[in-house]
């Protein structure tokens, strides 16, 4: 039987498959698109592929760095052909929850001005209601932090100010990250924009209407949930 890792895998070099040369790219964070990540450097060290990568984490830009992808800024190109990245949990109507990397703000940027959004990850990922498996990651400003949480603490089963390593955990934009922990999220779009309309709330890790795609790594082989238009 296949493991977690190998489906993560399998999922994320399946992935690679819809990228083409001159693309500009999107590159998620997390442990299954680390997967694509290593798949597409090989194929640009091999000459097959000629990409320009827009990461959208610190960590994913030193991989892609040292693995040899070249890569461009928001500022340069505001426009990008595809976006892989992988998520929390996936619905059936492939609405999202993302952000236990910590990456959640630049995701969405990167997500929102991608022509494609193609997800990747194992089948432990796929829920049937939002909100059931991961806590949904709600990234604050540090000034903010106890009258967010506060409010945060009426609307979910229990807020929790994300620690690691011993120290509070600071995204790459320098906020902080509470996780909720619901029960389900039954009216996601309701939510999204109650805890948008709190201030010092910078984002959410609710990505609704986003994906095109989602290739998921199962034990009976790759699963292809699309967008229904």
């Amino acid at each position: 039987m296949q493991n977690a890792e190998s489906l993560k895998k399998l999922a994320g070099e399946k992935a690679a498959e819809s990228v083409s040369s001159g693309m500009v790219v999107g590159l998620g964070t997390g442990s299954t698109v680390y997967y694509t990540i290593l798949k597409l450097a090989q194929l640009v060290r091999t000459g097959e592929l000629e990409i320009i990568g827009i990461p959208t984490s610190k960590a994913t830009e030193k991989l892609a760095v040292s693995d040899g992808i070249k890569l461009g800024t928001l500022d340069e190109y505001q426009a990008i052909d595809v976006t892989i990245d992988g998520a929390d949990e996936v619905a059936p109507n492939l609405d999202l929850i993302k952000g236990m990397g910590g990456a959640l703000l630049r995701e969405k940027v990167v997500a929102s001005v991608s022509k494609q959004v193609i997800i990747v990850a194992d089948d432990s990922k796929s829920v049937t209601i939002l909100g059931t498996k991961s806590p949904l990651p709600v990234e604050v400003l540090p000034f903010a932090l106890a009258t967010v949480k506060s409010k945060l603490d009426e609307m979910c089963q229990e807020a929790t100010l994300r620690i690691r390593n011993g120290h509070t955990f600071q995204s790459d934009n320098g906020n902080y990250i509470i996780d909720c922990k619901f029960e389900s999220i039954r009216e996601p779009r309701k939510l999204e924009a109650e805890l948008n309309l709190i201030p010092g709330v910078v984002e959410n890790g609710l990505f609704l209407g986003t994906a095109t795609k989602a290739i998921l790594g199962t034990k009976d082989g790759i699963k292809i949930m699309e967008q229904v238009i």
